[in-house]
């Protein structure tokens, strides 16, 4: 029986996906965006799963997606094709959990495009974020200028996508591309670790807080921060978990004392 492309365990609440496709240095195809997509469904479905994380089987993290999906093969358009492929990534990037890349090797392209897609990034020292759209012949897609430009700014998107400069892990964290560099063998072990202290927290409440931070990329000013803040607090202030760990604070506070 073959191996599935895409495999996930569950580990301290936290879901962790792994591209497993070694021997094309998990490169993105059809079936593989398929199957990504169906195992985030199955992770975000079970309640018990409070956050995400994804990495690569082998020496690499993503190494792109296979092309030859373009020129109107498979019976499909260009365009069809492109969104086909973008669904690896844009899955990730749409879930409502908290999602880190653990990139353990080189991520390329449309690999480089799931790693963004992620709220974190951690990078091995292997690690290795390559654009290389250019170098392909092929314009920047699936957001990828976007997401680049939000997390680094324009000067290094523009290094990397338009003068073609690598970035290693510890130049990633230099620049912001990733929240921290570390040894490979501790990568994935970080990764599950940060994912489990946002899975301790009410799932709902974790859920809210993540699309608070998204939407405050549309507001415009600190008081309508603090409005769209309210919202969300004062429904969790409603909560029974936050009745509960206030009354074991005020517990130890007085045990304390």
């Amino acid at each position: 029986m073959s191996q599935p492309s895409v495999r996930s365990e569950i580990i301290d609440g936290v879901g962790v996906i792994t591209l497993n496709a070694p021997e094309r240095r998990n490169a993105f195809v059809l079936d593989m965006c398929t199957e990504t997509a169906e195992v985030v469904d199955a992770l975000e479905a079970d309640p018990s799963v409070g956050a995400l994380v994804i990495t690569g089987a082998g020496s690499a993290f993503c190494a792109g997606a296979d092309l030859s999906h373009l020129g109107g093969s498979h019976g499909s358009s260009n365009e069809e094709g492109l969104l086909a492929i973008y669904e690896g990534f844009l899955k990730i990037a749409r879930s409502p959990l908290p999602t880190i890349a653990a990139v353990n090797g080189a991520a390329v392209g449309a690999g480089l495009n799931l790693a963004l897609a992620c709220d974190v990034r951690l990078a091995g020292e292997s690690a290795r974020f390559d654009t290389r759209f250019l170098n392909l012949g092929i314009h920047p897609g699936g957001g990828h200028t976007w997401m680049m430009r939000n997390i680094v700014g324009p000067q290094s998107t523009a290094a990397m996508v338009l003068f073609s400069e690598v970035l290693s892990g510890a130049e990633a964290e230099r620049h912001g591309l990733a929240w921290r560099c570390v040894p490979d063998a501790e990568l994935v072990p970080l990764a599950i670790e940060l994912g489990a202290r946002a899975a301790a927290a009410p799932r709902e409440l974790v859920i809210r807080a993540k699309a608070t931070i998204g939407d405050m990329g549309q507001v415009p000013n600190h008081e309508a921060a603090v409005a769209r803040e309210l919202v969300d607090q004062v429904w969790s202030v409603t909560q029974p978990a936050f009745a509960d760990r206030l009354a074991k604070l005020q517990q130890k506070i007085s045990s304390a004392n």
